[in-house]
């Protein structure tokens, strides 16, 4: 084996300036080595001597190391053959027989991120790990994978597509198409803007690969064979047609040699032919463009750009290079992807500081530099679409129309001795997906190799004006990040339901944010004023937040979210900003209110084709906890639907009078706490900004009683330093729901899709119950061990599966689901094999693996010590939640499958959205929206 380690005498990016090009390694040569200072790395650029493969490496002292293979596919017909291969390798390799080795793995890792993507033109396969050992083990699934995988005939049946009947165990029952994939893309195209897009790209770039979907049209889906899958295999993944990409502190000679040994070396260089050819332009427009858009074009042309507005984009530039994410290496994987995938440079790409200077020098030589390019690329361009896409009420009709007759031109083309051996593939299939899988031959951690403690995240407390404030000293790159808790505990029940329109996307801002930064500006133009926090933040959002109580789940805190960040230089804007947003007087821009309903209500409607799953889980819960009721107002199908009647009023004058309303409860200075993470040399300077803050927007104080009674829990934080005054512990007033009462509810929406989203959800324990934990590993282990298998494998739904939540509600749910009734049996089911105990201490150890995968995920210096802000969740309680998952045993997961999840003992919701359901609408059990 390959054994890892970090040196840490110097840093992973001065550690790799020592290669030197031209440098032979593990069968590479380095092509090039450049610093990126502005990244704080050193990019490693190598090809493969044999197969010509190509090599970047960023060398950065992240423990969060990334790998990714990408391949060039550029399919040429609308069969999905890349997606459904990116489905189909990851189903078993040469050195890993068994099936699904790539879900097998979520459960024997500490992976941070594993998945794939297929893209018009490439296909990625990435993953990233903090843990040496672990990053080896996956790098040789990975590479088994895509190299060397089985590509089996069974596993192209499951994951692309078949022909089988309803029931596979009865011949007699109707034949119908399933498949993975089959089912995912009727889900994607359900969705009007993917529907838009999609025909965008294929009718502007007709000649090539881009005029076809990639991920495959469900009909044509059914035109694929198996040969044609393993045909499009050998030509396009192979290392001649691969680029590979790592990221982080482990050394690069380590990962060379792996690749090298476990896969380059039995390859020899080809010519993968998969080029993409310039599309030939039009020598005029398709259709002829709006006269508006022309317009702006000409406009542009004339006037120019303001140089506040370039600036601005500049600055958000910066801001991006400064911030850092915990998944910087994927970032910067998908980041250059498009454009290494046809050969251009990655590492030219990295340099941002020195493109944008370039791009400065341009702008300094030539002023007319940014309307020169909009004449070439816009003005004089021919090659010009315009489509337009018009609402049918009948599309999905059509659709399910043209499945049936896809499906009986199938059908009537089939011989007797064809449907007899349908029915025996089914039964093979079935009987493959009901073995009790040997994964043995996988490498895996051991719940020995999880640190046992927790990294201590130091705070220390302060008071503003009488606020609470958190400082959390963090390496923030310059950065300064700030949040405010505004709770909503006095908020009238009438009004609950607009919070959301007040919060979205602080594109309300426009109504009432009058900028002290530029007098000049007009109190009302909000594209100004956003150009004013492009200009001088990161972002500042305002967002809807209910926080359930870690200790009771009748308890919980509603009320919104301040979010910020700014370059330490901008510190006193980004509150200037902020104090604007909460004296400004202004409510009555019904114009631009009316602009942001019908744009909320759109993408609220948009987004449950998406995330259908989460609608459905929230849907189910709201009958279970208060917290969960509040859930589904702020954010669930209720907020849909009333989205969706606000945007059919004539006038909106009513709502723009709740606005105000709503401000008058949520800004109060009694009623907030705030955090700041910034450096340690930086947080007296925001101590004071914070301070001169508060004092900005005390006059706002006033007493408001509450509309119903209040817990109020005291965070007990030892202030640490001067700025904490005596009594600035912050406190947390929690809203005690006593008229509530939990109870059964089943829900079902019928859409215009053509699959399901399905959820149950059971009330279970809070945070610091002692059953929480083997609750989390019950949600796990019941996942990848039973429902995968039956809602996925055999039921051909996308995704499904069971969680515990931070809410005490444990959700069964599935995703772009063709089944209905089938599912919530497998639900059922699942709890009955938890309850028998039908799981081995091997399946156990697997799910705790992958929970603390989840617990132990990297948090960025912007976010740490948020879990005690929000919810209280000191290092102690995080601590002690650790040591109960470590402790949970075999038994343990038996007893709360009955104690919460059986029949009788739970209190439970269910909630379905999708098609038209005849017998759930007969079923008296079921409310029907």
């Amino acid at each position: 084996g390959i054994t890892h380690f970090r040196p840490k005498s110097i840093s992973a990016a001065e550690r790799a300036l020592q290669y030197v090009v031209g440098q032979k390694i593990h069968g590479f040569t380095v092509r090039e080595v450049t610093p990126v200072p502005d990244l704080f790395l050193t990019a490693v650029k190598l090809d493969h001597d044999v197969t010509g493969a190509q090599y970047l490496h960023a060398a950065r002292d992240d423990s969060n190391n990334l790998f990714s293979v990408q391949f060039r596919t550029t399919p040429m017909d609308n069969t999905g053959v890349p997606h459904i291969l990116e489905h189909t390798v990851l189903c078993g390799s040469q050195r890993f027989p068994c099936r699904d080795p790539f879900f097998k793995m979520l459960n024997r890792s500490l992976s941070t991120f594993m998945n794939a993507f297929t893209a018009s033109d490439y296909t990625m396969y990435p993953f990233s790990t903090q843990n040496a050992k672990d990053f080896q083990n996956l790098l040789s699934v990975y590479l088994d994978a895509v190299f060397f995988p089985s590509l089996r005939e069974l596993d192209f049946w499951q994951e692309g597509w078949r022909l089988e009947n309803e029931n596979p165990t009865d011949p007699s029952s109707p034949l119908m198409f399933k498949g993975v994939v089959f089912n995912e893309m009727k889900g994607v195209f359900s969705d009007n803007e993917r529907v838009y897009a999609q025909h965008l790209q294929n009718k502007l770039l007709p000649d090539h690969t881009y005029s076809v979907v990639s991920g495959g049209e469900p009909l044509a889906i059914t035109d694929l064979t198996w040969e044609q899958l393993k045909h499009f295999h050998a030509t396009h993944y192979h290392p001649s047609n691969a680029r590979f990409f790592t990221y982080g502190d482990l050394p690069l000679e380590q990962h060379l040699k792996q690749i090298e040994e476990e896969a380059l070396c039995k390859f020899q260089r080809t010519d993968p032919d998969t080029a993409v050819p310039a599309q030939t332009l039009w020598d005029k427009p398709v259709r002829c463009t709006h006269a508006s858009s022309q317009n702006i074009s000409h406009e542009s042309l004339l006037t120019g750009f303001e140089e506040e507005r370039i600036e601005a984009l500049l600055h958000k530039i910066e801001i991006q290079m400064k911030h850092q994410s915990t998944s910087f290496g994927l970032a910067l994987a998908s980041y250059i992807a498009s454009c290494w995938n046809h050969d251009g440079d990655p590492v030219q790409l990295l340099k941002i500081s020195e493109n944008v200077a370039r791009f400065r020098q341009c702008l300094q030589e030539n002023p007319r530099y940014i309307q020169d390019k909009v004449q070439h690329y816009f003005k004089e361009n021919t090659h010009q679409l315009t489509l337009s896409m018009s609402p049918d009420e009948q599309y999905v009709e059509k659709q399910s129309n043209a499945e049936q007759d896809k499906l009986q031109q199938k059908i009537q083309a089939l011989s007797d001795a064809a449907r007899i051996d349908i029915y025996e593939k089914g039964l093979q299939l079935l009987s493959e997906q009901c073995k009790t899988q040997d994964a043995s031959c996988l490498p895996a951690l051991k719940v020995s190799d999880i640190e046992p403690t927790i990294p201590r995240t130091p705070v220390q407390m302060g008071a503003a004006g009488g606020v609470p404030v958190q400082y959390c000293e963090q390496p923030t790159n310059g950065m300064v990040y700030f949040r405010a808790m505004c709770n909503l505990n006095t908020l009238p029940e009438d009004l609950k339901i607009y919070v959301p329109l007040f919060c979205y996307n602080n594109k309300l801002n426009g109504i009432f944010c009058t900028p002290h930064i530029k007098k000049e500006v007009d109190p009302f133009d909000y594209r100004q004023q956003a150009q004013q926090m492009e200009l001088k933040t990161g972002g500042m959002s305002v967002t809807p937040q209910i926080i359930s109580d870690t200790a009771d789940l009748d308890l919980y805190e509603q009320g919104i979210l301040l979010t910020s960040a700014c370059l330490e230089r901008n510190l006193p804007d980004m509150f200037h900003l902020w104090s604007d947003l909460f004296n400004s007087p202004h409510f009555d821009d019904e114009e631009r209110l009316r602009v942001l309903v019908m744009m909320s209500a759109q993408e609220l409607s948009n987004g449950i084709s998406y995330s259908g799953h989460v609608y459905a889980m929230t849907r189910a819960a709201r009958s279970l906890t208060p917290a969960a009721d509040l859930q589904e107002t702020f954010g669930g199908m209720d907020q849909v639907k009333f989205m969706k009647r606000m945007a059919e009023m004539t006038d909106l004058t009513s709502i723009l009078r709740k606005l105000p309303r709503i401000k008058r409860h949520l800004f109060n200075p009694d009623n907030m706490r705030c955090a700041v993470n910034a450096t340690p040399q930086k947080m007296e300077d925001t101590a004071v900004e914070v301070e001169r803050f508060m004092g900005n927007i005390t006059s706002l104080r006033k007493e408001r009683k509450p509309v119903r009674p209040v817990i109020v829990e005291v965070m007990n934080h030892k202030p640490l330093d001067p700025r904490a005054p005596s009594g600035s512990a912050a406190s947390r007033k929690l809203v005690s729901e006593a008229r509530f009462k939990p109870c059964q509810m089943k829900t079902y929406f019928e859409l215009p899709y053509p699959v399901n989203f399905v959820s149950e959800c059971v009330r279970t324990v809070p945070f610091t119950h002692e059953d929480y934990a083997s609750l989390c590993i019950l949600g796990r282990m019941m996942t990848a061990k039973f429902l995968h298998g039956e809602i996925r494998e055999k039921g051909g739904a996308y995704g499904g599966g069971a969680r515990m939540g931070g809410n005490g509600l444990f959700s069964f749910y599935s995703y772009r689901d063709p089944n209905c009734s089938q599912t919530l049996a497998a639900f059922r089911s699942g709890v009955e094999w938890a309850r028998d105990g039908r799981f081995t201490q091997q399946d156990v150890d697997e799910a705790k693996l992958s929970v603390f995968s989840a617990v132990d995920a990297p948090i960025a210096p912007s976010e740490k010590g948020l879990g005690l802000f929000l919810n209280g969740v000191s290092d102690e309680l995080k601590q002690a939640h650790r040591e109960r998952l470590f402790a949970v045993t075999h038994k343990n997961l038996i007893d709360v499958a009955g104690r919460y999840l059986g029949i009788g003992q739970r209190t439970c919701g269910v909630a379905v959205l999708g098609p038209k359901n005849e017998n759930i609408k007969k079923d008296p059990s079921w409310i029907v929206k």
